[in-house]
């Protein structure tokens, strides 16, 4: 029996960029890619930040950043991640996590700002304020 205090942290996931419930409880689960992701840009705390824009990889099904420029899929933006998710230590463990990928959100406060061409990817699904 181990009886030493041990002291945690947790955080508090910002969902600040949610414009109402609306879509909350139709979340889909997902799987992100975590080998598409760079730790500095996309999970600088250590986590994927609660409404990071995601697009779906062709090849896998799993999910990576957003990236307009990018040809395996991720051009195209398929919704926001809808909670926060802890990063692996290592790139070769991806997490589940659920896609919000309809409803309204407040553009300004998305972690990751996205182009004309991803609103018109979930245009008439994703409303931005």
């Amino acid at each position: 029996m181990n009886l030493t205090q041990t002291a945690e942290t947790f955080g508090q996931d910002d969902q600040s960029w949610l414009a109402s419930a609306h879509g909350t409880d139709t979340g889909r689960s997902i799987t992100l890619d975590t080998s598409t992701f760079t730790a500095g840009t996309h999970y600088p705390a250590g986590h994927f930040p609660s409404g990071l824009p995601l697009g779906k990889i062709t090849a896998t099904g799993k999910y990576g950043p957003y990236n307009n420029a990018s040809s395996d899929g991720t051009e195209v933006l398929a919704g926001f991640l809808l909670t926060a998710v802890d990063a692996p230590s290592v790139n070769t463990i991806d997490p589940q996590g659920v896609l919000f990928w309809h409803g309204a959100v407040i553009e300004a406060k998305l972690p990751v700002a996205v182009d004309s061409a991803g609103k018109t990817d979930v245009a008439g699904r994703i409303s931005f304020f």
